[in-house]
């Protein structure tokens, strides 16, 4: 029997909404046909954005969305996108398989789709092709309420009114795709750009997202943060994230493997590197830890998820690609991270929404499913703006090859708005089920209610069998001796709401 003790006097940190954020870039099928399907599309919408997908969304009440990329946002010009659609330019895709893009879904629609979500706004801004002026102009056609030439063009457009932003990335890996800049040359391009990211609405203010590393390029980190760090003095409101993007390739960059087809070494060698981002929050923290010692600039985990060789038949440059139990025990670790490092982790936002990459919902035609990876994120929702209690599990390593041994559990544990105290755990096991003893210390446990995600590690839904994977009510425990116990089945993510007396 596996321990596990939590300690709910002894509040670890606080989790941000943001941590479950998401990520949209016009990208294969993501924004188009995923998410906007024109107002006149048969598909039942709103303003051109598909309703199932977005009551989907608003299930998992999705606290905040990045847009328009990636590697697309340095080289998206926004006054593109804004205007009469029939008026709009068109461009090619360079990026993401050379399709046309016809710029219909731009800043407008970008916010209201927000609207509809009822999620905050996260805007990543071109440094690698584009000017510090149409950076300012942007955000002050966005965000300024007054007499400007912005501002008269907006209400031209139709929106009097200004929006609210609430996030504002400068560049977006600009040490690659974004303009292949050294750390010391960005850091400077960084420091120019955000001064003229205006605050127009000092009750409201954007917040700042810096470049950050490429997985674990140190030097990165270490150089940029010298850079907007050194003199003139510091700031507040200079920079309240740096990004670090990281993506879990089972078979590498270049071969990276099947969604569906793979054996259990995979599994395991999937599931140690998705925990390789651990080591990465704390080393970069580290090194920010001695320019930000208060903690005042947060890591944004702004790309992250599994990332496959695409579907058959598929678009290479779309990167769609199914999603299985082994994307739910991604999701599940990935997360429970993220609330283990609330102190540093500020936001991060899955790649990517929809029909790309590992996608929380799926699309064909007018057809919709829910993935294993959207049912984690419905159960982890009640981690949202709770307090990180201190917890331990006891583990064992397993796995078949040394270099990719992993714990058999993961976990995380909150003390939810609604009073409860929230329990998720992982099982990484493909193939045996642990008996958990938990203890509650200093509390008496009263009503607990639990929902589980499980099934064989190949399992998946699919537009003939959209139902082959999803959430059950999870009855299988006990309270004895003041001790819940329970079983957790085989490659599962569990959740436990635990009231208390």
């Amino acid at each position: 029997m596996y321990k596990l003790v939590i300690n709910p006097e002894n509040k670890k940190g606080h989790i941000n909404p943001e941590i479950q954020g998401h990520f949209s870039e016009h990208l294969g099928r993501c924004i188009y046909e995923g998410i906007y399907v024109g107002e006149d599309s048969p598909i039942p919408n709103e303003n051109g954005m598909r309703k199932d997908v977005v009551e989907a969304l608003k299930e998992i009440n999705i606290p905040v969305l990045r847009w328009p990329g990636g590697c697309f946002a340095d080289e998206y010009h926004w006054k593109d996108g804004i205007g009469p659609k029939e008026n709009r330019k068109k461009m090619i895709n360079t990026h993401w398989g050379g399709v046309v893009e016809d710029n219909s879904f731009g800043t407008h629609e970008f916010m209201e789709l927000c609207r509809q979500l009822g999620c905050k706004t996260y805007i990543n801004g071109n440094v690698g092709s584009g000017t510090v002026q149409e950076m300012s102009e942007w955000v002050e056609y966005m965000t300024f309420d007054g007499v400007s030439p912005m501002a008269a063009l907006r209400e031209q457009n139709g929106h009097k009114e200004p929006w609210k932003v609430d996030y504002f990335g400068v560049g977006n890996e600009n040490w690659g795709c974004g303009g292949n800049m050294t750390p010391e040359f960005y850091g400077n391009m960084y420091r120019r750009y955000q001064t003229y990211v205006r605050n127009y609405h000092p009750d409201a203010p954007i917040q700042k997202i810096c470049c950050g590393a490429n997985v674990d390029d140190y030097n990165w980190t270490d150089k940029v943060m010298s850079t907007c760090f050194a003199a003139p003095a510091f700031l507040h409101g200079f920079m309240e994230g740096l990004s670090l993007h990281y993506y879990t390739h089972p078979e590498g960059w270049e071969i990276k493997g099947s969604s569906t087809d793979f054996d259990e070494k995979v599994w395991y060698k999937t599931l140690s590197k998705t925990m390789y981002i651990e080591e990465l929050i704390e080393h970069h923290a580290a090194i920010m830890d001695k320019y930000d010692k208060e903690h005042k600039v947060g890591i944004i985990v702004d790309e992250w998820g599994t990332w496959y060789t695409c579907e058959p038949g598929t678009n290479p440059g779309f990167l769609y690609q199914q999603n299985t139990m082994r994307d739910a025990l991604v999701a599940g670790i990935n997360l429970n991270i993220f609330n283990k490092h609330c102190d540093r982790v500020k936001m991060a936002n899955i790649a990517q929404m929809v029909n790309v990459l590992q996608s929380v919902l799926l699309t064909e035609g007018d057809k919709m499913i829910k993935t294993p990876t959207y049912h984690v994120f419905n159960m982890y929702k009640y981690h949202q703006d709770a307090e990180l209690l201190d917890s331990f599990i006891q583990t064992e390593k397993i796995g078949l090859e040394e270099q990719y041994m992993v714990p058999n559990l993961n976990e995380s544990v909150s003390l939810g708005k609604d009073g409860r105290i929230h329990i998720t755990i992982a099982n990484l096991s493909p193939d045996k089920s642990y008996e958990i003893e938990g203890t509650i210390n200093d509390t008496e446990i009263g009503i607990v209610e639990g929902t589980i995600l499980t099934n064989e590690m190949h399992a998946h839904n699919t537009f003939e069998n959209p139902n082959e994977v999803c959430t059950k009510e999870f009855k299988e425990y006990k309270i004895s001796n003041g001790k819940l116990v329970f079983t957790i089945p085989a490659c599962s993510v569990l959740h436990l709401a635990v009231s208390t007396q």
